[in-house]
């Protein structure tokens, strides 16, 4: 197409584009986890409950979920970058709010208006990091626009704990909303307009849910990412069973793990567009053979093969994350959005299942018995990875766009 010649090859603008982008996935995730850390804190200044505070997080993804689907069917005919700005001021809103008030009512409410917020920008994210980029380099674009969910993991919730022991809790959430008026700017000198061609409505997004390979995708992603999150939700408890490990050193573990999932994205934006399936395939294959063996591996491992173990975990989640993330993309045709947000959808589902079945088990069985069933379970979804193509045929291989100047 003639439009897409301007954008044939990378510009240090459409780089910087795809940075501010990352540091809009790092500021929605980090406000989505927030609470984590700063559960106690809130909890007291609030008069609530540990739990009750830890239910927004569970409230914010669920409603994600919701807010993602809703943006596929309504929002499809809003200019992408006009829509981002939107977003990204009702998160600031939803930031602001949290950090001035005084009941846990108000506080949910705030949740609430940022998970709106939440899901459709996730579902947005991910087709204008396409828009930006020539087709041979939506796996790039993907792990770099990606690549704030990884920092927001590393860094994000640690920080918010840092602000809210030394500085008060309420100063976290202000961060977040400067950090959104960061991103609102970013957007605004570097993102261009996009005119997108993806079909929108209730009858797109069926036509999503009548593609079988688009299943396959969505039921790799949800089995991996439940296995996933349902293991990584109890990494901490499984640290305090090793003997040989002292409390003290868990933190640093901890910051490895997540280390190693930042240079995972650099390692998949390397591979990923020539080597997706292989990329992904991989990734599942190396932390199901992580899991299982901390699973049977009793209670006594040394440091360095633990921390040995969480490098292989941390870089191959990037895997699994960016990868799916790109496969959608790649086979969505002019059905970009509503896949995109059906992805989101099912990427929020399975991290609350995830956690809830976590829960289940350690309850009812074992921490190691847990490792087991869901390294076994992530490695069972290679099959669907197997299945899938790598690409479509070429004649297809592209996302139709145009653009508009600033």
């Amino acid at each position: 197409m003639d439009s897409e010649k301007p954008r044939q090859k990378m510009t240090i603008k459409s780089w910087l584009a795809l940075f501010i982008l990352a540091i809009s996935t790092f500021t929605i995730v980090t406000t989505e986890l927030a609470p984590v850390g700063l559960l106690t804190p809130i909890a007291e200044g609030l008069h609530s409950s540990e739990s009750a505070i830890g239910m927004t997080v569970s409230l914010y993804a669920w409603v994600g979920a919701l807010s993602a689907l809703f943006a596929s069917v309504f929002l499809g005919n809003v200019a992408k970058k006009r829509l981002l700005l939107v977003l990204t001021v009702v998160l600031m809103m939803s930031n602001v709010l949290a950090a001035t008030v005084d009941t846990y009512n108000v506080l949910l409410s705030a949740r609430i208006l940022g998970a709106l917020a939440h899901g459709a920008f996730w579902a947005m994210i991910g087709v204008t990091a396409v828009a930006i980029v020539p087709a041979r380099y939506i796996g790039t674009a993907t792990s770099i626009v990606f690549g704030g969910v990884s920092a927001a993991s590393v860094f994000g919730v640690p920080i918010s704990n840092y602000i809210g022991i030394h500085f008060g809790w309420r100063q976290a959430f202000w961060l977040m909303a400067t950090l959104s008026v960061v991103a609102f700017v970013g957007i605004t000198v570097l993102v261009p307009q996009i005119t997108s061609k993806s079909a929108i409505g209730l009858d797109a997004l069926k036509s999503v849910l009548k593609s079988s390979t688009l299943w396959k995708i969505y039921s790799a992603t949800l089995l991996a990412v439940t296995a996933h999150f349902a293991a990584f939700t109890y990494i901490e408890p499984w640290l305090h069973t090793q003997s040989l490990l002292t409390a003290a050193f868990i933190p640093a573990v901890l910051f490895v793990y997540g280390i190693a999932g930042l240079a995972g994205n650099f390692l998949t934006g390397v591979l990923i567009d020539k080597y997706l399936k292989m990329t992904v395939a991989l990734s599942v294959l190396l932390i199901c053979a992580v899991l299982i063996t901390l699973g049977l591996s009793g209670s006594s491992l040394s440091a360095a093969y633990i921390l040995s173990a969480m490098v292989i975990w941390g870089v191959a989640v990037s895997g699994i994350f960016v990868g799916f993330q790109t496969w959608v993309l790649r086979m969505a045709e002019d059905k970009t959005f509503p896949a995109s947000a059906l992805y989101v959808s099912f990427f929020n589902i399975a991290i609350g299942i995830g956690a809830s079945v976590g829960a289940w088990m350690v309850s009812s069985f074992s921490v190691p018995l847990l490792y087991i069933v869901a390294g076994t379970a992530i490695g069972l979804s290679v099959l669907l990875v197997a299945i899938v193509p790598a690409s479509l045929t070429a004649k297809h291989s592209h996302v139709e766009k145009s653009y508009e100047p600033n």
